[in-house]
């Protein structure tokens, strides 16, 4: 028996949570950049994913962002950053090839920030490596290309299908509520001037709508 059949949620709902996993990521070819960014979450995934692509060769400096959220301020109490930039050292990233922005509270801000201290720093910047949790990899990619038009995006996030996020983080509601609520962002936000629009085929629409119906809404934001 496959293992979601053994879930408290339905057949169906691994089914339509599956769908929007998949949509999420962005299944880009991964290619040298001339920087990365680690975008901050409650997800260390992030800094471990960095290492190991620095470790590849594909990028010469990465910017961990972010500082705290509700969802974070326990696991990561001195911010999202400065964790991620321990577990990257810890992996064998060097000090010199890591750049910590401690402020960010959103992704918009991880962007913005992370692109000034990129400059301070002096390095010029052509294409970019964002780096996020799986199923942040639509919205973070439409947040650059908004934000930051003139880099080439090419996005990276820790290899796992959705059975094993969800045996990560240890609960199948709040892993579910998050992919419908990051859905959510990439339909709403560009209405609000934060992000490109992007097309949702249908057969995701219609099992975001599904999800929503059935209660997987504790990520959801008020538009």
């Amino acid at each position: 028996m496959p293992k979601h059949q053994q879930r408290l949620i339905t057949e169906k709902q691994f089914h339509d949570a599956t769908l929007i996993w998949n949509h999420h990521q962005m299944g880009h070819e991964l290619r040298p950049c001339s920087a990365a960014i680690g975008l901050g979450s409650h997800d260390l995934g992030v800094a471990g994913t960095a290492a190991d692509l620095y470790r590849a060769g594909l990028f010469p400096v990465v910017v961990f962002s972010g500082g705290n959220s509700p969802t974070t301020r326990a696991r990561f109490p001195r911010g999202e950053a400065v964790h991620y930039r321990e577990h990257a050292l810890s992996r064998g990233v060097p000090d010199e090839a890591i750049l910590v922005e401690p402020k960010a509270a959103n992704t918009g801000q991880n962007i913005v920030l992370s692109r000034a201290l990129l400059a301070e720093a002096g390095v010029a910047v052509e294409s970019l490596l964002l780096i996020s949790k799986p199923y942040m990899e639509r919205r973070s990619y439409a947040t650059c290309r908004k934000l930051w038009p003139e880099a080439e995006v090419v996005c990276a996030s820790e290899p796992l299908e959705l059975d094993d996020y969800i045996k990560s983080i240890g609960d199948e509601k709040l892993v579910i509520d998050m992919l419908v609520g990051d859905l959510q962002r990439v339909i709403e936000y560009p209405k609000l001037g934060f992000a490109v629009e992007q097309e949702v085929p249908r057969d995701v629409m219609e099992a975001y709508e599904r999800l929503v119906r059935a209660g997987f809404d504790s990520r959801l934001v008020t538009t």
